[in-house]
């Protein structure tokens, strides 16, 4: 095995900095120093990630930068063969409600709050719209616990990160407007209210949670 204290590396670019922690995660502007190496070595990064298939989309305006894997349409010749480093994988129902709930609060806060920064939700408030969708008859302790663990998901995708502990409120990241496009809520806020219906609808009104 080779020694690698005697193994000669390539002269330091700061641009690595900022391609592992765009591996690691989205980008955010308040990552002021790892946001400029971004700013400034953008053409570079966009020729090394586009070499693993993967496109580095850059937000200036909202303040984010992330990795998407390229289109199946998107492929050069000759690229066919390289692994997906970013896989599609299904988060679940609860997850996808509480998505689609955090990107319907963000939509408003831009239509309506012209005074503040941040989009800033309580986690009170966000239970209780979440537990609409689920039956009446459902245990609010067991509702409450499944619920922390949903928000613990939704951190760990970034789309929301923590703001205060009392009251508990979390603050809604911009990047979820990338990840949920209007379009793309609007069409999952029908298929919600389809699925609320049948479970409704259903033997004994359903438990909501497919």
């Amino acid at each position: 095995m080779p020694d690698p204290q005697q193994m000669e590396a390539p002269e330091f670019r700061d641009w690595s900095i900022a391609a592992v922690r765009l591996l690691q995660g989205v980008i955010y502007s308040d990552d002021a120093k790892t946001w400029d190496i971004v700013l400034r070595s953008r053409s570079t990064l966009e020729t090394y990630f586009a070499r693993l298939a993967l496109m580095l989309v850059v937000d200036e305006p909202e303040g984010y930068a992330y990795l998407r894997q390229w289109h199946d349409n998107e492929y050069p010749v000759g690229y066919e063969d390289v692994p997906r480093l970013v896989r599609r994988s299904s988060i679940g129902y609860s997850a996808t409600l509480l998505c689609v709930l955090l990107r319907d609060e963000l939509r408003r806060f831009e239509e309506d709050d012209l005074h503040n920064e941040r989009c800033v939700v309580e986690t009170s408030a966000l239970f209780d719209q979440w537990r609409v969708f689920f039956s009446a008859r459902q245990d609010e302790v067991r509702q409450q616990r499944e619920f922390a663990g949903v928000l613990r998901k939704v951190e760990e995708l970034g789309f929301i990160r923590k703001f205060a502990d009392s009251p508990e409120a979390w603050e809604i990241r911009r990047i979820l407007k990338a990840r949920l496009p209007v379009t793309e809520l609007e069409a999952l806020k029908q298929q919600l209210a389809v699925t609320v219906a049948a479970s409704a609808a259903g033997p004994g009104g359903g438990e909501g949670n497919g």
